[in-house]
């Protein structure tokens, strides 16, 4: 991230370019694609060769992947009851998509490929299209006595119905837009205080000396931006959790 002349471009970082030179061309793959693909061989990589030991003394990565997988595990079971156990493996493996593109994105010359709404509304609307599929098999008709509950009064149908809809059909924007808004805007303010620390250090003598109040900025952005990238996988895992409840249960 540096600065374009003498302005602050800070949008240029989320556009697409082929990977892969002219094969990359041919098919359209992007080092968006690139990274998602990176991302699925890091975690399967992280699972595999982390519980490779079951070791009872777990070494490092067997932690971390039990970490992971016991933290996901009791998020479904705490939301979903213990019914929600056979979603796990749907859950985990979004919440790990969600979270490797996150911190991915925080490498030098990496893409976060979950600043780009293509890519959150995709998940989004999987997440949407499942739950969905799991209330129709599991409840059949009685799905749609989700949108007027019980025991409300019939004449408030017309109102009630309406806004029950709306908002069920809304739930993929939700969150697709929670997650891309908030990678956005971390990795723009990043951008920007980066560009101000290429600018103010040509000043001259007094130049880096000024340029340390954006880059110590900068510094405790990137922190800020891993914890704000577990957080956003968490929401995502969350919902994702809270919306097959609501499936299960229809409540």
């Amino acid at each position: 991230m540096a600065a374009e002349g003498k302005t602050i471009d800070a949008l240029s970082q989320f556009e697409l370019t082929h990977a892969f030179g002219p094969i990359g061309a041919a098919v359209n793959f992007t080092q968006s694609n690139a990274h998602m693909l990176a991302a699925c061989v890091v975690i399967v990589a992280l699972m595999a060769w982390g519980m490779a030991p079951r070791a009872v003394v777990p070494g490092r990565f067997q932690a971390l992947a039990e970490t992971f997988y016991e933290f996901v595990e009791n998020l479904v079971a705490g939301q979903v009851g213990h019914e929600g156990r056979r979603y796990f493996p749907f859950v985990f493996a979004l919440f790990m998509f969600v979270l490797f593109g996150n911190v991915i994105g925080l490498l030098p010359f990496a893409f976060t490929y979950t600043s780009h709404i293509a890519v959150t509304f995709g998940l989004a609307f999987l997440v949407f299209l499942v739950t969905t599929v799991v209330a129709l098999a599991l409840h059949g008709k009685k799905f749609f006595g989700y949108f007027f509950p019980e025991g409300a009064p019939l004449w408030l149908a017309p109102i009630i119905v309406p806004v029950e809809v709306v908002s069920y059909l809304s739930r993929p924007i939700s969150l697709s837009v929670r997650l891309f808004a908030n990678m956005v805007a971390g990795h723009v303010l990043l951008k920007v205080f980066a560009t101000f620390v290429v600018l103010l250090g040509g000043l001259g003598f007094i130049g880096p000396v000024v340029a340390l109040l954006p880059l110590s900025v900068n510094v405790l952005l990137v922190g800020f931006e891993l914890l704000v990238a577990f957080l956003q996988a968490y929401v995502f895992a969350i919902l994702t959790s809270i919306y097959l409840h609501d499936a299960v249960h229809l409540h």
